[in-house]
Parts: structure tokens; sequence; C-alpha cells
């Protein structure tokens, strides 16, 4: 059961607690960085944000009977991006045992075969876009499967909850089982009919998703990166460098490139909008390509430590004298939760491995506007100001009992912040916003099924 909401106006207004993002963090102090608001108030009007700032200052300026949503103690935020997550995978969550080739043989393929079937892939695409916004995740670069149907029954329901996302057919056309592998034409057809279907129909945009070098043979790579000429504005995402096997399988494969990275930029699929999952094991001539090539890394810290892949090197990704575009994914079987709290958590945790401290300014940063800045969506979403689109959420520091005997203690909206990456999840999530319209309200009554 979801919660029965009633319909939002077309403008309306939030106040309470907010935070969002002048500059950022990693390359700034990241305390200047943050925007605080204590009692702020946010204009919203046909699903874009108009006016942002005190609400003392503002409050004479709303046009008359305009509706005010006051969330008390919670913290209004810019809804979370996901760069990396797979849906189909959803009821495979918490599988138990392997490493990530292993991984695929006995539990992923075998899923994914399942959403040959549309009403499958229906279901679960509802499932998961309900469960992403109960996270506050409002934007994801989202895999389907190689079948077109799950891509259509994805975008289907993303149209109809009206939420920003990124999505593609998977392409694999070998070391796959028969009934998960295109071939390159096929694929490539199957491409460009959803892309004219999809991409850029309402807030919905297509990205070009060969698996991972493994499952592509170098005709499919090259059919993946011609299509990418084909339509502006289109994505592209893949997987680098999750595993060292995997590494190594894929010098065997690609015995004349130069790198992992070089087998993708051989074929055209490497520039801005190139979203790479992982990167795990990535050596300095990799970070300086993704820079000059303004490319993306997906930080997918809880599938990381489930499958044993390794560390993420974030703050060398980061560095300012060649930073590289950084987002965070929850990758979802091989991560644990679709929540960006969780997810924070253990990138904390992770980063905390390789020796550096991950500030919690920088760490929401990378859930908001570092993941809409590595989609080159950070013109629309990710920030709280005028002219942006209306995704938000509202975090509920109290959401447990621990947490709120915590945030008691709490002296600095950093210390809240941190309370809530370190103890949050779901439950956290108070509301969640899409265009401006209430979509998830935790404490609404139970309606019916979606």
């Amino acid at each position: 059961m979801i919660p029965s909401l009633p319909p939002t106006p077309a403008r309306h207004a939030l106040r309470g607690r907010a935070v969002t993002f002048g500059a950022n963090p990693f390359m700034a102090d990241p305390a200047q960085a943050l925007v605080y608001e204590a009692d702020a108030l946010i204009l919203i009007e046909d699903g874009r944000i108009t006016q942002f700032g005190a609400f003392d200052a503002l409050r004479d300026t709303l046009p008359p009977d305009t509706p005010i949503t006051h969330w008390g103690d919670g913290i209004i935020s810019a809804g979370f991006v996901d760069t990396h997550v797979h849906y189909p995978q959803l009821p495979m969550i918490a599988a138990y045992g392997e490493q990530l080739l292993e991984w695929l043989e006995r539990y992923t393929f075998p899923t994914e075969a399942r959403y040959a079937d549309p009403d499958y892939a229906s279901d679960v695409a509802r499932r998961f876009l309900r469960e992403l916004l109960r996270a506050g995740t409002t934007s994801a670069a989202v895999y389907c499967t190689v079948h077109p149907q799950s891509v259509d029954a994805f975008f289907t329901e993303s149209a109809r909850l009206n939420t920003r996302m990124v999505a593609g057919k998977v392409l694999m056309d070998r070391n796959a089982p028969a009934n998960l592998r295109d071939t390159p034409q096929r694929g490539y057809d199957e491409s460009l009919a959803l892309i004219d279907r999809w991409h850029q129909h309402g807030r919905q945009l297509y990205a070009v998703t060969p698996r991972f070098a493994a499952t592509s043979t170098e005709e499919q790579l090259d059919l993946a990166g011609s299509l990418l000429r084909q339509r502006e504005g289109l994505f592209m995402q893949t997987h680098l460098s999750e595993n060292l096997a995997e590494v190594e399988w894929i010098s065997h494969l690609f015995p004349n490139r130069a790198s992992y990275l070089d087998v993708y930029a051989h074929a055209g699929l490497v520039g801005p909008r190139s979203v790479l999952g992982h990167g795990v094991h990535i050596d300095e001539g990799t970070f300086h390509t993704c820079h000059a090539a303004g490319c993306a890394l997906a930080h997918c810290p809880t599938s990381n430590l489930f499958l044993g892949s390794g560390a993420f090197r974030l703050f060398d990704a980061l560095d300012p004298r060649r930073p590289v575009r950084v987002g965070l994914g929850t990758d979802v079987g091989a991560g644990t939760s679709l929540s960006q709290l969780q997810t924070l958590n253990e990138a904390y945790k992770v980063a905390q491995s390789t020796g550096r401290r991950l500030h919690p300014a920088q760490a929401f940063w990378l859930a908001t506007a570092g993941g809409a800045h590595a989609l080159y969506l950070d013109d629309r979403i990710g920030t709280i100001s005028p002219g942006m689109e209306a995704d938000l959420c509202v975090l509920d520091p109290h959401a447990t009992p621990l947490m709120a005997q915590r945030a008691e203690q709490c002296q600095t909206i950093e210390d809240l912040l941190f309370v809530l990456m370190m103890l949050g999840d779901d439950r956290s999530v108070r509301a969640t916003y899409v265009a401006g319209a209430l979509v998830h309200d935790r404490d609404a009554p139970a309606g019916q099924p979606a």
C-alpha cells in the first residue's frame, strides 16, 4: 500500500530549515560552500522554484492566498541524485556469497531474464520508482535489461510520476546467456527506436547502455558510439574497472587497447554525459582522461563493499588539479540499499579507510549537486534556487528514537547532516516532491496500491 496524497496546487510554498550549495565543497571550504537557511521559504510555481530565501525576507512578497506547508524541524534539501542503479535487480537485492563475475552468472542474469515479460517489468518498475521516492531520490541514471519492453515499462512509470530520469536498454551480444543477448544491429535498431520514443519526452532522457566491455563485441561498441551521434543530448552509461578479475579479463578480450577506458574511448563512448560505474581500480592516467573528456565516475560504496571489489579513491578523483565529475550510485542489487543516506554512510567509511575524512557538506553535495553535475543536469536539478526544477526532499533528523537523542546534542547544521548520513535511511525522508508535486509523504494514511 502507498499513501493516498491530495493533489498539490500549481503554486505553493514550503517553509522550514533548508540546505543547498553555493559552491563545490571539494574545491572550497565546505562550511562556506554549504548554504543553510534556518527558516527558509521556497516558492514553487508550475513545477519550478521561483523564490528561495529567509522566510522573514520573502513572506510579504508571496502572491495572495499561496498555501504554505511548514515542515517544522525537517530539513528541506534538493532531491537526491543516483548516478548508477539497475532497476531490474531490485528483486535480487541481498543475494549471498559471490564476487562480481560469479554474482552476475548466479543471480543477475537469471533475474534479468524475467523482463521479457512486460507485465513483470511494469510491476518492478513501479516498485522501484516508489522505493526511490521513499528514499528521497528524485533523479537517477538507470540500467534496464536487454529487453526493449523493460525500458518502455520504466519510462512509462517515470513519465506517470513526472520524475527526471536517465535510462537505457542494456546492450550485450556475448559472454551472457543466449536469452539475454542481442546482436550489434538489433541492439542498435532497438535502441534507436527507444531513443525516438523516449529521449526528451517530458522529463525522460536516454542513455546508450553497453553493460560492460566484456559483454559487447567491438562491433557492438562501435555501433553504440554511432548511436550517440544520432541525436542531441544522449547519455552513455557503462561499467569500468570494478573488480580485479574483471580488469584482467578485459585486458585479454581487448589486447590491442591501451587500457580498460581506452576500449570505450576507441569506440567513441567517452565524453560529456558519459557515466562510468565504479572506477575502483584505475590509475592516474585514467583520471586525467576522464577529466579531459568531461565524463563522470559513479561511486558505489555499498556495492563495492558488498562484492569485495575494493575502495574507490574519491579524493584522488576530485583532485582540484584535474577534477573528475563524481556522483553516488546505489547500484542495487549488488548495492544494499536505495537510500542515499545509507550510501553516504558507507562512502564515509570508504574514505576513512583511504586516510581521508568526508565532510558532511561534501557528502550531501555528492548526493545532490554533485550528482546533478556528474549528469550535466546541474542547470535543472541538484540545488535549491530560482529557476530550478522543484525536485526536493524533506529530511527528518528525529526519525528514530536514537536519531532524536543524538540530534539533541547537535550544535551545527553540519552535525545534523552527519547524524542523518550515519544513522538515517528511508525512515528519515519525511516527504518527497517531484516537479513541485508531493509524491511521497511518510506519515500520510495508506491508500491504494500504485
